[in-house]
């Protein structure tokens, strides 16, 4: 592939915002309103409500509910303390060894509405043992550590929208832990991100986590022991927990 001769010939490797031009000292008109456009997105991105009935019906009714410490969308926001801790009202029964989802509203509600059913999906069939599922809401990542806690789980796999940024606002984020428990830190877990259309499709985002959980059952660890070095997640992957 040859290098791009001309400024704007990279806008065909990249979404990013380079090569818009200028007017004077300003941005072109359908720069300046495609930024706004972008930027009102992430925003309402950030504050959007997750649909808990229409995303359950996508997942099925023996989904599980559980919300965070945090009481509202606004304290959320303001305290990530508390999005990362579960609220008591749960009904969570321990279900030990069982590899748990957590599909979790995160900053992004609208990635998570879109892709998550799709992913779940994929999962569940190159992996029928994956579950329970549960619905967080007001969720940090760290609350799959609470979660699966609570289940007693091997293993949890949480899904969440990210930080939505100014050229991807319905981003999902895909965090898998070994041995969940509280007080976890980020580098026991591995992160698989910007799953969506126009990043890493569904379909290639499932063989990825799948072969990432039967290295981490095989290994009995996560986090930045735990290297992705899968040659192919298109052909075979081995799911042997043994």
């Amino acid at each position: 592939m040859s290098l791009p001769t001309r400024w704007h010939d990279l806008r065909s490797f990249t979404p990013a915002r380079v090569a818009l031009g200028r007017v004077g000292q300003g941005l072109p008109t359908a720069a300046h309103l495609a930024f706004q456009a972008d930027h009102a997105a992430a925003r309402d991105a950030v504050h959007a409500a997750l649909d808990v009935a229409a995303l359950r019906a996508a997942l099925g009714p023996q989904t599980k509910l559980v919300r965070s410490a945090a009481p509202d969308r606004a304290t959320y926001l303001r305290r990530p303390d508390l999005g990362r801790s579960l609220h008591p009202d749960h009904d969570l029964a321990p279900q030990p060894g069982c590899l748990a989802i957590v599909v979790a509203d995160g900053l992004s509600a609208i990635a998570t509405q879109r892709h998550a059913p799709a992913l779940v999906e994929a999962l569940l069939a190159l992996m029928p043992e994956l579950g329970p599922v549960v619905i967080a809401t007001q969720a940090r990542v760290a609350l799959g550590d609470a979660v699966g806690e609570a289940l007693q789980a091997e293993a949890v796999l949480v899904l969440l929208g990210e930080r939505p940024g100014l050229s991807a606002f319905d981003s999902l984020g895909a965090y898998l832990t070994w041995q969940p428990r509280i007080g976890r830190s980020d580098a026991e877990r591995n992160c698989v991100s910007n799953i969506r259309p126009a990043g890493l499709a569904v379909p290639e985002a499932a063989r990825k986590l799948a072969w990432l959980l039967g290295e981490m059952r095989r290994l009995r660890l996560s986090g930045v022991a735990l290297k992705d070095d899968a040659p192919d997640y298109g052909s075979s992957i081995s799911l042997d927990s043994t």
